[in-house]
């Protein structure tokens, strides 16, 4: 028998996952046809990412005009290519991510006359979220506080892995400005020599013209 007291940790549980969960982006956008949309997600390396795209039908009574076709690809920053589908209407795409950095998916749709416009549903979830949890709980065969547990345990890790990657960030961040002052200190360094020098030969210029013209 559930007590009221598991109740309360089953909805502290809950509450805390989503708090903590992990990046989703689930968006409807319009494409003009000839014209590209790029969105980026900045994930981590060995994570998991999961995206769903769809064109919505101007029409649901009727099949999909000859229009209403999209090409997409997803890239990193790196220029490494992770999916891609030409002239299509609906697709997804699900990998680890091997490198960190900001992942790109573009959406091109191709030139129409008339101009016509796409309005696409685009969902992607990185981490924790891009998880299956259904099927978890039934190949497992666990009751809801196991599984809210487990996707507590991985949110938790989750998070713990994207404060190790904003450190490295940061420490990145750091070497990069640390390398930078010490370049702009020999660059200023350098800019006061060469004024001195055009100084003291402008002064010993000047000296010997009025030198020889005896006037010193």
């Amino acid at each position: 028998m559930i007590t009221p007291r598991l109740n309360l940790y089953l909805l502290v549980i809950i509450t805390v996952i989503g708090l903590l969960s992990s990046p989703s982006k689930s968006l409807r956008f319009e494409l003009e046809s000839g014209h590209t949309k790029c969105i980026a997600e900045d994930i981590k390396s060995n994570s998991m990412t999961v995206g769903k795209y769809s064109i919505v039908n101007p029409h649901d009574s009727q099949p999909f005009p000859e229009s209403h076709k999209l090409t997409v690809r997803v890239t990193s920053s790196y220029g490494n290519s992770y999916h891609y589908s030409e002239r299509v209407e609906s697709g997804q795409f699900a990998f680890t991510a091997a490198e960190a950095g900001d992942y790109m998916a573009c959406f091109w749709a191709a030139d129409h006359k008339p101009t016509v416009i796409l309005t696409v549903d685009f969902d992607w979830k990185t981490g924790v979220a891009a998880k299956d949890w259904s099927n978890v709980a039934k190949k497992g065969s666990v009751d809801v506080m196991e599984m809210e547990l487990k996707k507590m345990y991985d949110t938790v890790i989750s998070i713990q892995e994207e404060m190790n990657y904003l450190r490295e960030r940061e420490d990145e961040m750091q070497g990069l400005n640390t390398s930078t002052n010490v370049k702009m200190a020999w660059l200023s360094f350098l800019s006061i020599i060469v004024c001195l020098s055009v100084a003291g030969l402008q002064v010993w210029h000047l000296k010997t013209f009025f030198q020889k013209k005896k006037l010193i």
